[in-house]
């Protein structure tokens, strides 16, 4: 049994399955023997996709830590995300057949795209195809050039810095931790425990586990 949910969206029907993906930047090159190295080189970015049904009537089958929401909440949910150019928490929560957590998958990813299908055959539901990708902050490296000579220009590195942007807080939980000593800790304020329990769709806010990725807001 699985639990889904993505920014501050819980699904309400879980995926039948989720595909990871992770490529491979390595590189082979061929010299001039005939033969071939590989340059072994950091793997890229896990991408996350499924299909999941965003109904518009509420099913007794399907999961509502808030309530009911209509399939129009979850589309502009979906369309937010995607002109908001920040990260979220994405969390895929195991379940096993006697209610406890098997394993859990947490990450802070991207929406890279998505895809509605309304199709009368579902009735008032929707169809929603979904493509994330693990976010990694990136760093901009600064060069200027130091000395002229006659071969060209020799350049030196000068400095590294974290881009400027805006980009979420997030906190790793450990174990012995709970949401109310994390923001009291990381916020300086244990009562937001319900506002970020709220920010990423933990519909029990006495319920996070070791390892699970928390959204703290903007950093």
């Amino acid at each position: 049994m699985y639990k889904v949910s993505f920014g501050n969206i819980s699904l309400p029907v879980a995926p039948s399955k989720i595909t990871m993906k992770t490529k491979n930047n390595n590189k082979t090159m061929e010299l001039i023997d005939g033969s071939e190295i590989n340059f072994i080189r950091t793997p890229g970015l896990t991408e996350f996709s499924f299909e999941f049904l965003i109904p518009h009537v509420k099913y007794p089958f399907a999961y509502y830590p808030d309530g009911f929401q209509t399939a129009q909440v979850y589309m502009d949910a979906l369309e937010l995300y995607k002109i908001d150019r920040r990260p979220f928490p994405f969390l895929i929560h195991r379940l096993l057949p006697n209610g406890k957590t098997e394993f859990q998958t947490s990450k802070m990813v991207t929406l890279e795209d998505y895809t509605i299908t309304e199709d009368t055959g579902n009735g008032l539901d929707f169809i929603a195809n979904v493509t994330l990708k693990q976010f990694n902050e990136h760093r901009i490296t600064h060069v200027e050039p130091v000395q002229m000579t006659e071969d060209g220009v020799v350049v030196k590195e000068v400095t590294e810095r974290k881009s400027e942007k805006k980009t979420n807080n997030v906190y790793t939980v450990k174990k012995g931790d709970s949401l109310w000593k994390i923001c009291k800790a990381q916020l300086g304020d244990g009562a937001k425990f319900k506002e970020i329990a709220k920010l990423n769709g933990i519909s029990n806010p006495n319920l996070i586990y070791p390892g699970q990725v928390i959204q703290l807001g903007n950093a």
